[in-house]
């Protein structure tokens, strides 16, 4: 009667064995051995779900991938509820960190922050700060400056149509030196007309130069100028 009693006693014992050792393998090693709110949890692939209200956060390595369970999405991600699975998902390529895939909070280097988007350059009207790289205010547009020299590659001399340009700036008082408005600009075309130095004027004709002496072109004025007598012909 007790051998079949204590067979049973191992048998049981067996199983409660082997679920405890299937729970550790879960909760136990993953990730660099931390799978700190993980409800199933591998050595190959870290967490791969989560308590309620944790994010599950996916590192590739490669091919590989990793889970982990955190409480809040690191920079670069932001976190997304669903009804099985809360995940962390990355932001746009320009966003440093983000609320959202269409709103960011912050952004790479050589972007600026305009309402949620990073952007190149600010947008007219607006300055671009360097220390936290956003576009702040509006900028006060002055009047347009006078019109520049027209110049055709770089001369402004000759017979050709070439460009001439004018800038509006902008600016607000009492900004810090590193918020600076955008520059406008805009060009025109515009006509050259005038003979470069050392250049026939083009609409001058060529004609036969008199190469005689001054003195014998003087004698001829002062001949043709004589009254003439009656009687002569010249």
């Amino acid at each position: 009667m007790r051998a079949p009693l204590c067979l049973l006693l191992l048998v049981a014992h067996a199983v409660d064995m082997l679920a405890l050792n299937r729970r550790k393998k879960q909760v136990g090693t993953g990730l660099g051995g931390n799978c700190t709110g993980c409800i199933i949890c591998s050595e190959e692939n870290g967490c791969s779900t989560c308590q309620q209200r944790l994010f599950l956060f996916i590192r590739r390595e490669g091919i590989r991938q990793y889970g982990k369970c955190l409480h809040d999405c690191p920079p670069g991600y932001f976190g997304i509820r669903g009804q099985e699975v809360n995940r962390c998902k990355k932001c746009g390529a320009t966003c440093e960190s983000c609320f959202s895939q269409d709103f960011c909070i912050r952004c790479k280097r050589q972007f600026y922050l305009y309402k949620g988007k990073c952007l190149p350059t600010c947008p007219p009207g607006t300055l671009a700060h360097q220390n936290t790289q956003e576009c702040q205010g509006e900028c006060e547009l002055g009047p347009w400056g006078g019109w520049s020299p027209c110049t055709h590659n770089g001369k402004i001399c000759g017979s050709a149509w070439g460009l001439e340009t004018r800038i509006r700036e902008a600016g607000r008082a009492g900004q810090e030196e590193t918020a600076t408005c955008q520059v406008l600009s805009e060009s025109r075309k515009c006509p050259i007309q005038r003979p470069c130095p050392g250049e026939r004027n083009p609409g001058q004709k060529k004609g036969r130069k008199d190469r005689r002496p001054r003195k014998d072109r003087k004698l001829d004025r002062r001949l043709d100028m004589r009254p003439q007598q009656p009687g002569l012909q010249p």
